[in-house]
């Protein structure tokens, strides 16, 4: 059984977006933790990328800060293998297509089996090509974990009857950021989705307020934030974690 589903064992799951190294490995470390000891379901781990497309200008802020304080794929993946020594909830990689591909696919996804990573996000991934990781992430025993999106349409079952780990949905089109709302007919594309897989799906995209949280969490399993994090890193840098572990406990709470 996939370790993810363990994130939606226990009610709603909130889940959480953290770019690996802005403004440093250790600040993330810090920030991890903070949201762990918080009610944190699972973690997502965003691997930096030069170009990174489905992002809006937040996270797009803190992939460039993390590159140009130096971080590494090598340097993340031994960070997060330390990491796992006391971190046990769920965790996974979001990132890109190229950075696996110049990493190489099978010594990329061999390496998050060794070091406890437990699913892959690639958001530029069309559902089409994903067999070009699929092979390796069932060997190595790493979900794949497939997006779905308000133009996902006609695609939507298809892309459920193969989902592994959880279902990504995305709440609105456009990049990633806060949004005051949403709204997108989220619970028809949540009713096909049930009709066609029991993974989990949890939603992400636009979520900053408790109040938004316990919405989406309502039609969905889970819900997933990642800008209302980055900003407060961006906001106090190395002294973030302590607000990420109040903010995540004020948007788990409205969950439970």
């Amino acid at each position: 059984m996939s370790n993810i589903k363990s994130a939606f064992a226990d009610g709603k799951a909130f889940i959480a977006f953290i770019t690996c190294g802005d403004p440093d490995l250790k600040t993330t470390a810090a920030a991890v933790r903070a949201a762990v000891e918080n009610g944190a379901d699972l973690i997502e781990l965003g691997i930096p990328f030069s170009d990174p497309t489905a992002e809006g200008p937040v996270i797009q802020g803190a992939n460039l800060r993390a590159l140009s304080g130096g971080v590494t794929t090598d340097l993340i993946f031994a960070f997060v293998k330390e990491l796992r020594q006391d971190v046990k909830i769920p965790m996974v990689f979001m990132t890109y297509a190229n950075v696996i591909f110049s990493y190489g696919a099978e010594r990329f996804i061999s390496a998050c089996r060794d070091i406890g990573i437990d699913g892959l996000i690639l958001p530029d991934l069309p559902f089409e090509e994903k067999e070009e990781f699929l092979p390796f992430c069932h060997k190595y025993g790493v979900d794949l974990i497939s997006l779905i999106a308000p133009t996902s349409a006609n695609r939507i079952a298809m892309i459920a009857k193969e989902a592994e780990g959880f279902l990504y949905l995305v709440s609105s089109l456009g990049v990633t950021g806060t949004r005051s709302e949403i709204t997108t007919d989220l619970a028809s594309i949540v009713r096909v989705v049930r009709e066609n897989t029991d993974i989990p799906c949890a939603i992400g995209f636009g979520i900053s307020t408790p109040e938004q949280a316990k919405k989406m969490a309502g039609l969905s399993d889970g819900a997933i934030v990642g800008s209302a994090i980055i900003k407060l890193l961006e906001q106090y840098g190395t002294d973030a974690p302590a607000h990420i572990g109040a903010y995540v406990k004020s948007m788990k709470d409205a969950l439970r």
